[in-house]
């Protein structure tokens, strides 16, 4: 027998109550709360383990998640109809519609000179590229009811799966710390005479990022289920006001090869913003019953993905192409990618500044996923650390990077936009290895979900790891970075072409001032 609809946000309670056989009896969470308030802690560590407990009991009670690694299991799902498709395409574009990916695209015309048409052909087939790995990972989620670094450790083995999480976690806490100082910054912009410093702004946005992520998936996906609605009828309205300012004729610069070497890179670029979310797509669908149909939702998955990622690319190079015509355009790009946003609402006076408050706040639907992610990637690097609940490493995360964020806010954020060029190569390895472990090794054989934890029933992973150093090695010989250029990439034009895919830089050039 099936079970009844329920809402998605319903559907991803960390915490489902299972019928229990007749006699049996049911603790209430309130009987729980007071068998520990009953036993008197002796220590400090044990008042902490307390409190953490009662906290956790809480959650549960008013229906919030508390699950942390552990497996949802077969019981714990429950039914989907088209409505959950439907709000697993809304979170996609919820989490895409912000101003990274808007500046993003302004790199095609301002940094790699393509044409309106050739920035734009790049950005819509980057972004159909880069969307597809993720939703293929996401389909894990309803399959194994495993989180995506747990799914690492069946594809990489039990020890080079935690070089992939630590390298999963720096990714994500790396571009959290960029989406705070973009988001702090555009808030100080904004506000009258800058009398709202980037500090207040940062904590601001980190503050409501933490509260979002950290009560767990049924209060993310019904945050993500609206946050795109403000953020589609503001950039409509920037897209409205700044049209007229694009510069539609002015072809491509450079030589031939040149040209054909800058598009590479573009497309590279586009390709990796959107591969990077497949390191945590399966986190969001664990819920989901296995009998889910996994051509649907990953189909549902790139029609969020890619409409909303060519939709924020193509704004961005709309605006960046009016930099050559436009003096108020050249003059503001040369503060920020960011004071370019700001400068395509300068039409609408005061209700333009209004506009750049919803554009950051918009930047916390993309902030909640990897909160969220890392709290859990937290967990899967040891049985300690799987100790700890969720929500503390999902605190532990915020405060990591609102630290760093307010050290960078000038130029230390340069620094770690320059380490993070790094990291987003290894998803593609990660990917590749991935792909051959279902096509070629296991055609025919199925995984063991239940053993998810069990070190001596999962592969030891040397293959796999050996793999990962060669896949590296060709990553390096193909890079174009603005440090460094690998052999191959150097035979490509004048500037080189990133012809191994790039890790997405979520532009930090607005990151040095609005």
């Amino acid at each position: 027998m099936s079970t009844p609809f329920v809402e998605p946000a319903d559907m991803e309670k960390g915490s489902i109550e299972v019928k229990r056989p007749e006699g049996e009896i049911n603790e209430s969470p309130t009987r729980g709360h007071d068998a520990i308030s009953s036993s008197t802690p002796s220590t400090f560590g044990e008042k902490i383990a307390m409190y953490i407990k009662i906290f956790e009991k809480q959650l549960v009670e008013y229906n919030l998640e508390a699950r942390g690694i552990q497996r949802v299991e077969l019981h714990e799902r429950l039914d989907v109809t088209w409505k959950n498709y439907v709000q697993a395409s809304l979170l996609w574009v919820s989490i895409n519609l912000v101003a990274n990916n808007v500046t993003l695209g302004m790199l095609g015309p301002a940094v790699y000179t393509l044409s309106f048409k050739d920035a734009s052909l790049c950005a819509v087939f980057g972004s159909i590229v880069g969307s597809l790995p993720v939703a293929y990972m996401a389909t894990w989620g309803p399959v194994s009811g495993n989180r995506t670094m747990i799914f690492a450790r069946y594809t990489m083995g039990w020890w080079p799966s935690k070089l992939i999480v630590l390298l999963n976690l720096i990714v994500l806490l790396g571009y959290s710390l960029i989406d705070c100082v973009v988001a702090g910054q555009i808030l100080s912009a904004v506000s009258p005479n800058g009398s709202l410093s980037v500090v207040v702004g940062i904590i601001i946005v980190a503050v409501i990022t933490w509260a979002i992520s950290t009560f767990g998936i049924q209060i993310f996906h019904a945050y993500e289920r609206y946050a795109f609605l403000p953020q589609i009828v503001v950039w409509s309205m920037l897209f409205g006001v700044s049209a007229s300012n694009y510069d539609l004729s002015t072809p491509s610069l450079g030589d031939p090869r040149t040209i054909v070497g800058n598009r590479l890179s573009f497309f590279s670029l586009c390709l990796s913003s959107a591969i990077t979310y497949s390191g945590c797509a399966a986190d969001y669908f664990v819920y989901y019953p296995t009998h889910t149909s996994r051509w649907v939702l990953s189909t549902a998955i790139l029609l969020g993905l890619v409409p909303s990622f060519a939709f924020a690319y193509i704004l961005g190079i709309g605006l960046a192409s009016g930099i050559a015509t436009d003096p108020s355009y050249s003059t503001a790009y040369s503060i920020s990618q960011g004071a370019l946003l700001v400068e395509g609402f300068s039409s609408l006076h005061g209700f333009g500044k209004f506009c750049g408050v919803v554009i950051t706040l918009g930047l916390i639907a993309n902030l909640v996923p990897p909160t969220y992610s890392s709290g859990i990637d937290f967990q899967i690097l040891g049985r300690y650390a799987a100790k700890v609940p969720r929500f503390i490493w999902n605190t532990f995360g915020v405060v990591v990077y609102t630290v760093c964020a307010l050290a960078g806010r000038d130029s230390l954020s340069a620094i770690f936009q320059n380490f993070l060029a790094l990291m987003g190569y290894w998803l593609a390895i990660w990917i590749a290895i991935t792909f051959e472990e279902q096509l070629i090794f296991r055609r025919r054989r199925e995984y063991d979900w239940a053993v998810w934890d069990d070190r001596s029933k999962l592969p030891v992973g040397i293959a796999a790891f050996t793999a990962f150093l060669v896949g590296w090695v060709g990553a390096i010989l193909c890079m174009a970075q603005v440090w460094y250029i690998g052999p191959i990439a150097k035979e490509v034009g004048a500037y080189g072409a990133d012809v191994s895919p790039p890790a997405p830089p979520r532009p930090g050039d607005c990151v040095d001032g609005v």
